[in-house]
């Protein structure tokens, strides 16, 4: 009889166990480097895709939304509470440099990374693409390499273009290897002398639009990162004043009066 008692508690206790289980609702941490408002659309598109696979936030899934605005400093922070939220898993947007945080933060939650960055397996978030170990896996846009196709774009658009502006974000591992490797093996080839200049977050415009002004390229050249994204609607406007043939890294860009992307 004891044995019997014994066997059925057991019993009783396996199938609480599987209903608290089954009760569990998953818990998506999701930390951005960009701001709630820029970044609106990304998050949209997860919580529709969520919401066609049956998970409706709020209702049957759980998201733990953190903004670095930027701020790199703040990631690893950000990344801990996260963990310390006890996540099912955690996306990152923002690029490898904000992916390194979450990955130093935990060692078992899986970890996504979206959007663009370095090679992953350059950067050493992951063993290779096929097979990645760890908890790091997802996509990333290996968007630098596409420097060379965006300068023979832009020189299609005027033959006049011989000089390109590249304005860059310098704290942007990803565009400092770009403006400094690939678009200048680019340029030779198509003829094109290439004219960095920074931009970095916080500072003004004034410096950047005084030497396009005194520089005076016929072409711009503007990858992405933070510290673009903030003033990009300026700098589309300043290359519409100027009459200035530019090419920009994303559609966004276009949609806020860029010539091309």
């Amino acid at each position: 009889m004891p044995s019997i008692l014994v066997v059925a508690v057991l019993v009783a206790v396996a199938v609480i166990a599987e209903a608290q289980q089954a009760k569990k609702v998953p818990r998506i941490g999701y930390l951005s480097s960009s701001d709630p408002t820029r970044d609106s659309a990304r998050a949209q598109a997860i919580r529709q895709a969520l919401r066609e696979l049956g998970y409706i936030e709020g209702q049957n899934v759980v998201i733990e939304y953190r903004y670095g605005e930027g701020k790199l400093d703040r990631a690893p922070g950000l990344a801990a509470e996260l963990v310390r939220l006890k996540v099912d898993v955690i996306v990152v947007s923002g690029g490898s440099i904000w992916v390194w945080p979450a990955k130093n933060a935990t060692k078992t939650i899986p970890i996504v990374m979206v959007g663009a960055g370095a090679d992953p397996v350059e950067t050493g978030l992951v063993e290779t693409l096929a097979r990645p170990g760890g908890n790091v896996t997802g996509i990333t846009l290996l968007a630098r390499e596409l420097g060379g196709k965006r300068l023979e774009l832009l020189k299609e658009t005027s033959t006049k273009i011989a000089r390109v502006a590249v304005l860059y974000d310098p704290a942007i591992p990803g565009l400092v290897r770009e403006v400094k490797e690939v678009l200048p093996s680019a340029a030779r080839g198509l003829r094109l002398t290439i004219e960095p200049l920074e931009i970095r977050v916080g500072d003004g415009l004034d410096k950047v639009f005084t030497a396009l002004n005194e520089q005076r390229p016929n072409g711009l050249y503007v990858p992405g990162g933070r510290a673009v994204t903030t003033v990009i609607k300026q700098i589309t406007g300043f290359a519409l004043k100027s009459r200035l043939p530019s090419i920009y890294q994303s559609r966004e860009s276009v949609e806020a009066d860029g010539l091309m992307s």
